[in-house]
């Protein structure tokens, strides 16, 4: 099964970045057609083709579209988390940069749906390129009437606005990201049943539909080719339909960015970037830095779909597939995301404030030769006392690679622990030394 390219298909050509270069390869033909239809007949639409967020949890499209209000009481707002800062992610950046156009129709096609006033795009703000080819498209779109007052002379008004965050991972966390937005902390909020969800009262306190770049860009995708043929991608699959994009690295030969349909084998999206580079494939995070990492047997008989991954103990996650060669320490691996984790933490929680920091302490004592008998066990009660204990996700994203990384290569932690020193072969790898 090769690649199947949906909205990468022309990511390859400039013009693609230019309100006619992307008319000529088909660009808002699905707008004026969902203007044309029922706002509930769009939603239907996206219930019926499967789509699912691909922001990394997979929850149904269509139960957040169909959650908003449907008689307009107050102002309705969408936000698109283009911040991104999974470590291993990237297809979102190539989106903003090389198919802006496919977000921007989506959006207003979502905003028509929903009866949006006015969406925001928060991008991750290191993505300078990405914002500047976005701000470019915004403007064509406003210039040509796509935007704005009176679209397309049906008496729909929408905007978009783009908003730079400042780095923060916590802000890539729906909460917090709404926070920051309106100027505070970028600190997550209570969630449902305390608080409701953001459909009902969001940024400013106002319904608000909130999906990631890749997800606003299938809109447009399934007005125009209808919901079966979307849903008849992945087929095979139990409940994952259309293309995913995968953002592959590691110890690959050609890393990228590659489009596939759900139920492609993980093998295949190995064997489209080129092969293992420098040895053999031992490991594989499949979804992210967050996702439990499996091992190369694991690979061998995944198959990409949500509930595919969780057959081999893991998750499609955002798409940030790692491929790891046999020369690569798994413990100072683990070493390396809770590092990052215990930094992105807002502290706003004890487990993931404390459980983080403890976690880096004991990792990079066992990766300095002073393991101690019982290390490997404490650090599986600190992940697990921070799993499923934090205020929001970031805690589980820092506790599962830890967890996961024990769980599959136990000889290599007992190892360090025993004789003070890494089992592996020490030639180059992708990790650093504490």
């Amino acid at each position: 099964m090769a690649e199947y390219k949906l909205l990468l298909e022309h990511s390859h050509d400039p013009l693609f970045k230019t309100l006619a270069g992307y008319k000529a390869t088909g660009g808002y033909t699905a707008l004026p057609k969902a203007l044309g239809m029922e706002r509930s007949a769009i939603i239907d639409a996206v219930k019926a083709a499967g789509l699912r967020g691909r922001g990394g949890a997979g929850a149904p499209a269509a139960l957040k579209w169909g959650g908003m209000p449907k008689e307009k009481k107050t102002q309705h707002y969408l936000i698109c988390n283009a911040d991104e800062g999974e470590p291993g992610t990237f297809k979102d950046k190539e989106l903003l940069e090389n198919c802006p156009f496919e977000l921007v129709e989506g959006m207003t096609i979502a905003g028509y749906a929903v009866l949006g006033d006015v969406g925001y795009v928060y991008i991750r703000g290191e993505y300078m390129d990405g914002a500047k080819a976005l701000r470019n498209a915004i403007d064509e779109a406003y210039a040509a009437g796509l935007l704005g007052k009176n679209i397309l002379g049906t008496g729909f008004d929408f905007d978009i606005q783009i908003h730079m965050g400042a780095g923060s991972y916590e802000c890539g966390e729906e909460t917090a990201l709404m926070s920051s937005l309106m100027g505070e902390r970028g600190m997550p909020r209570l969630k449902f049943p305390s608080a409701p969800f953001p459909v009902i009262s969001g940024v400013f306190e106002k319904p608000t539909l909130i999906h990631n770049v890749e997800s606003y860009c299938n809109a447009p995708v399934i007005v125009n080719k209808g919901a079966e043929w979307f849903a008849s991608l992945g087929a095979t699959t139990k409940n994952s339909r259309g293309t995913k994009i995968f953002s592959v690295s590691g110890h690959v030969n050609k890393p990228g960015n590659y489009e596939i349909e759900f139920g492609t084998p993980l093998r295949e999206l190995l064997e489209l970037a080129g092969g293992v580079r420098g040895g053999k494939l031992k490991a594989c995070i499949p979804g992210g830095s967050s996702v439990p990492v499996i091992t190369a047997e694991d690979v061998d008989r995944a198959i990409i779909g949500y509930e595919e991954m969780s057959e081999v103990k893991s998750m499609v996650g955002s798409g940030g597939c790692m491929f790891f060669n046999e020369h690569t320490d798994m413990v100072k691996l683990a070493w390396r995301s809770a590092v990052f984790y215990a930094n992105e933490s807002c502290g706003k929680c004890t487990p993931c404030r404390e459980g983080t920091r403890w976690m880096v302490q004991i990792l990079e004592r066992i990766c300095k030769g002073g393991g101690r008998p019982g290390d490997v066990e404490m650090l599986r009660q600190v992940a697990s006392q921070i799993d499923g204990r934090s205020f929001c996700p970031l805690g589980d994203a820092a506790a599962w690679p830890v967890l996961a990384a024990i769980r599959v290569f136990p000889q290599e932690f007992e190892y360090y622990c025993q004789h003070g020193k890494s089992m592996i072969d020490s030639k180059p790898s992708l990790v650093g030394v504490p």
